[in-house]
């Protein structure tokens, strides 16, 4: 074999397994997502809100342990925990962050990272300044909100139809999300005015607090609680379900798994499927999408959720009209 022809097969060898060898590189990445939460993470599949997310990547082809690797990191309900959570997760050099709630999101933008941002549960993403609009979030933030700042008015009218004489209304707030919790306040406010049902702001972002705040609703006489969507309040239901039966406050808070740990009712999207649909945008942006170009994802579905037992344990007499549209019925 002369060497003209020795070089035309090894440069067609080349040719044949360059892709080979492409393929093969490409097949070894190993994607390394960060998880950022302020309630704590169960790491199991059967998480409430995580789990479906952990579901979502292996129906996309992506398994912990074979090419993912899926770095939590949880607040374990204290706020202020947050931004060096965002910055560990930012050193890390992750391919991609999926924030679960506005203080999640919001500590990661500040940390000053490039990385694309996935959120996940965030109420007003545009008002709070983590996108330019859900259409065109532009920059490395987008992901799925929740909208509830916008149901607080719903969730009053349900007690006013549950509750007799309703007077007053107590609006539990975490200072921590301020911004979406106060646009949500004023809309509470707004619908207030016609029933003439006084709102009465209540305040926590510990443990501690909840017990003075449920405190100070007592003292202001208080006939009701509308609960606000939050991440802290999520981590701490148990308690809040267990103050607001201990001082027999009627409930209405913005998710399901409340009113399944006993809280009187609720009305909002169910927060589990969007943490399913975050892994849609997840693989998007590992394959190439710009963050920025992917509109922000809106809930389409809202679900009310009754416990009539927890009605009983209050005496209250739950409208048949209301019984007839609710989505769940706990007995």
């Amino acid at each position: 074999m002369n060497k003209r022809r020795e070089l035309v097969i090894a440069l067609g060898a080349s040719a044949i397994m360059a892709p080979l060898r492409s393929f093969a590189q490409q097949q070894a990445k190993i994607w390394r997502v960060g998880f950022l939460s302020q309630r704590h993470v169960d790491l199991a599949d059967t998480d409430y809100y995580f789990g479906p997310f952990t579901r979502g990547m292996r129906e996309l082809g992506y398994v912990e342990g074979k090419n993912l690797v899926i770095e939590w990191r949880s607040a374990e309900g204290k706020g202020e925990r947050l931004p060096g959570l965002a910055i560990e997760l930012a050193n890390l050099k992750v391919d991609i962050i999926v924030g679960a709630g506005a203080p999640a999101v919001t500590a990661t933008q500040k940390s000053g990272t490039t990385i694309p941002i996935v959120m996940v549960g965030v109420g007003d993403p545009v008002g709070i300044g983590l996108v330019k609009s859900l259409a065109h979030p532009g920059g490395n933030i987008t992901g799925l909100s929740n909208i509830t700042i916008d149901l607080g008015p719903k969730r009053l009218e349900m007690l006013l139809g549950v509750v007799p004489r309703l007077s007053r209304a107590a609006v539990l707030m975490n200072p921590d999300s301020a911004t979406s919790h106060g646009k949500a306040l004023e809309i509470i406010k707004a619908a207030a005015e016609k029933p003439r049902v006084t709102i009465l702001p209540a305040e926590a972002r510990t443990p501690q607090e909840l017990e003075t705040a449920f405190s100070m609703m007592i003292r202001e006489k208080a006939d009701a609680l509308i609960l606000l969507l939050d991440p802290f309040f999520q981590q701490q239901k148990n308690q809040i379900v267990q103050l607001a039966a201990k001082h027999r406050l009627p409930t209405a808070a913005a998710y399901g798994d409340y009113v399944e740990a006993g809280g009187l009712m609720s009305y909002g999207p169910r927060l589990a499927d969007p943490f399913r649909r975050a892994a849609g945008y997840v693989d998007k942006i590992l394959k190439g999408a710009r963050p920025g170009d992917l509109p922000v994802e809106q809930p389409t579905k809202f679900e009310l959720v009754i416990n009539l037992k927890t009605a009983k344990a209050l005496g209250l007499a739950i409208p048949q009209s209301l019984l007839l549209r609710a989505d769940e019925v706990i007995q």
